[in-house]
């Protein structure tokens, strides 16, 4: 089986956005918010953009199931207070778990968060428990910079995020440290504001103590870790002079890395760098890249392509396909194996 650990819901139905328009216009004008009873999308408009997207591509590629998340850019964290985040999370939530419910066998939900800049962690925990409890999912995702590029809150191993954590623990779900759209100018969303926040939560986990305090605790860090496997000379020597224990010992119990990574080289350093219990195979399909390499005349983020052509023997290729998501997301497993799989 090929598990991909990282998808998003980047084909939604246009009423989605037509409602989110309205929502961010009711901000000003309040006389204008939209009702969550006006968004009407039925199951055959959610097949459609399913059937003739993702789904296609996951057939035409050989991928078995997806990990289906809200679309991160959306998440948009930073527009509005808390209830607007709370009503846009649960209706995005929500659609992701009908797509899991229509296609069963190809998508299992994982949960965004109504975080908003400022506000207790805690204000996340029922949605959370509901998307767990009641929806059937098996991971979350996790903005660390709520403010929009700005990155206004705590760092991820302060006692501000500990709600979140301790309900992750409890139910046994990793969390995807994901980003969300970047208002900072400065910051491209995907081609930086992406790629400096996989690296920046990695070095607060690397200066931190934070898995002493939380054993259990699980964070995939999507897009190849961002800059940390190049890099992992320089937070070897970190750890070293902060006096922290060898990176295996101090975060590769707890933190994971997928495959988003787009060309071969790219691949073979993290597959070398990183030990292969610590890759989870993904492709974002379909999201940050869409268009063909014109070098290889395949889609870049056919990431499976690079998989097979990795220095990987068979067994360490199951580890990424599918070992390691079982290992690393519980209640997929526990799913998975109630169909006998």
């Amino acid at each position: 089986m090929i598990i991909d650990i990282h998808g998003h819901y980047t084909t939604a139905p246009k009423a989605l956005e037509t409602w989110r328009n309205r929502q961010i216009a009711g901000i000003r004008n309040p006389s204008g918010m939209p009702k969550v009873s006006e968004l009407q999308i039925s199951d055959d408009d959610l097949r459609e953009s399913i059937e003739s997207n993702q789904l296609k591509l996951m057939r035409e590629r050989g991928l078995d199931l997806t990990i289906f998340s809200p679309r991160a850019s959306f998440m948009a964290h930073h527009i509005g207070d808390f209830e607007i985040s709370n009503t846009w999370a649960a209706i995005c939530n929500e659609l992701c778990y009908r797509v899991s419910q229509l296609f069963p066998e190809n998508f299992v939900p994982a949960a965004m968060l109504p975080q908003s800049p400022g506000v207790d962690a805690a204000t996340c925990i029922p949605e959370l428990v509901k998307c767990v409890e009641q929806y059937g999912n098996v991971a979350i995702n996790l903005n660390p910079d709520p403010s929009g590029g700005h990155w206004t809150s705590p760092p991820l191993s302060e006692r501000y995020w500990y709600p979140i954590y301790e309900k992750m623990v409890e139910y046994d779900i990793p969390a995807m440290i994901h980003v969300s759209t970047s208002c900072n100018a400065c910051f491209h969303t995907t081609g930086s504001h992406y790629l400096n926040a996989d690296t920046t939560a990695f070095m607060q986990c690397l200066s931190s103590d934070l898995f002493r305090d939380f054993p259990t605790l699980r964070f995939v860090i999507p897009h190849g870790g961002g800059a940390v496997p190049y890099h992992w000379g320089r937070f070897r020597g970190l750890a070293q002079e902060l006096k922290k224990p060898l990176l295996k010992d101090h975060l590769l119990n707890n933190v994971f890395f997928d495959t988003c990574v787009y060309h071969q080289p790219g691949i073979d350093l993290l597959s070398r760098v990183i030990p292969v219990d610590n890759i989870l195979f993904a492709s974002e399909m379909i999201g940050a890249v869409r268009g063909i390499d014109p070098e290889t005349g395949h889609y870049f983020d056919d990431t499976k392509r690079y998989i097979e052509a990795a220095h990987v023997d068979v067994e360490e290729r199951h580890k990424i396909y599918e070992g390691n998501a079982r290992r690393v997301y519980p209640r997929l497993d526990a799913l998975l194996k109630t169909k006998g799989l």
